[in-house]
């Protein structure tokens, strides 16, 4: 766990990253003064980090049509909007070095009105992409005191979309939060397990890793009944016996619900997140009539 990676070791990422990428890597300290975790294990893929480091900068330091503050307050909103408070502890701290209002990281009802009406379309964006038609882009460019310029929208929907996508990759690689982040324990990434070594007993209810070789042997015992049933029932598929097997380990005690994520977040992530009950719906159900999709090219 300790490194940039919960998932990768220390020393691969600093000899091969190192090895691979020293140039991007200097290039990224002289840029801003620092490395940090991302960008250390993006370092394994030189090629895929130089490309990633050139469109991060055009996108937060070059010339465009927003002020530098408010591109970090965009990508705060949207990778609050996954939950990802390794990002928003990220860009909090990047928000405040180039000048932005303090008060404004209180939470997004603090944020002046131009900004908190990006929300319904961060939100969709986020989860259901689909549902976005020209209605919604209308009424951000609508003449008014908070309204957007073109400009200024299409910057601000490249910069959601784009932090979206990096929260999947921080929570697929295991990023850990950043030394300074990790004192101040702002922004730890939500988790449905807890290390029974060093939780609090009262952190899963009560549960404790006594409790959680229970609940293996319990699902290993349902699992050796479902390997017994397929040799008696003939026709049974491959993909049958692995639907069986997912609803079987869904239903185990070993998922925590999802409140407990929700609870273990920091209020300085949930403080960024209207409507925080919304999220992905599968939108292909069959027997039901598809929704619009927005397509544009």
């Amino acid at each position: 766990g300790k490194g940039p990676s919960a998932f990768i070791p220390l020393g691969e990422i600093l000899q091969e990253g190192g090895e691979s990428s020293g140039r991007q890597l200097l290039e990224a300290f002289v840029s801003a003064g620092r490395v940090d975790n991302i960008t250390m294990v993006m370092g394994l893929h030189p090629q895929y980090l130089s490309s990633f480091w050139k469109t991060q900068y055009l996108l937060l330091r070059m010339d465009g049509p927003l002020p530098y503050h408010k591109r970090h307050y965009i990508a705060i909103m949207a990778a609050a909007r996954h939950q990802c408070s390794y990002l928003v502890g990220l860009h909090m701290g990047e928000f405040l070095q180039v000048g932005g209002n303090p008060a404004w990281l209180q939470g997004l009802h603090c944020a002046p009105q131009k900004l908190r009406n990006l929300n319904e379309i961060n939100k969709l964006l986020a989860h259901r992409p689909w549902l976005i038609t020209k209605e919604h882009i209308e009424a951000l460019l609508k003449t008014g005191q908070d309204s957007w310029s073109l400009a200024e929208l299409v910057q601000a929907l490249v910069l959601l979309t784009h932090y979206h996508s990096l929260a999947s990759f921080v929570f697929g690689c295991g990023i850990n939060p950043e030394e300074e982040q990790d004192r101040g324990q702002s922004c730890r990434p939500p988790s449905p397990h807890t290390d029974s070594s060093t939780a609090p007993e009262d952190s899963m209810g009560g549960s404790g890793g006594k409790d959680d070789v229970q609940e293996v042997e319990v699902l290993m015992e349902r699992m050796k009944l479902l390997q017994e049933s397929q040799l008696e029932e003939e026709g049974v598929t491959q993909e049958e016996m692995a639907t069986r097997f997912e609803l079987e380990k869904t239903e185990s005690l070993l998922v925590a619900p999802s409140d407990l994520a929700e609870h273990s977040l920091h209020s300085n992530v949930l403080c960024f997140v209207e409507d925080p009950e919304f999220g992905y719906k599968d939108f292909t159900r069959r027997g039901e009539q598809a929704p619009p999709t927005f397509r544009a090219q």
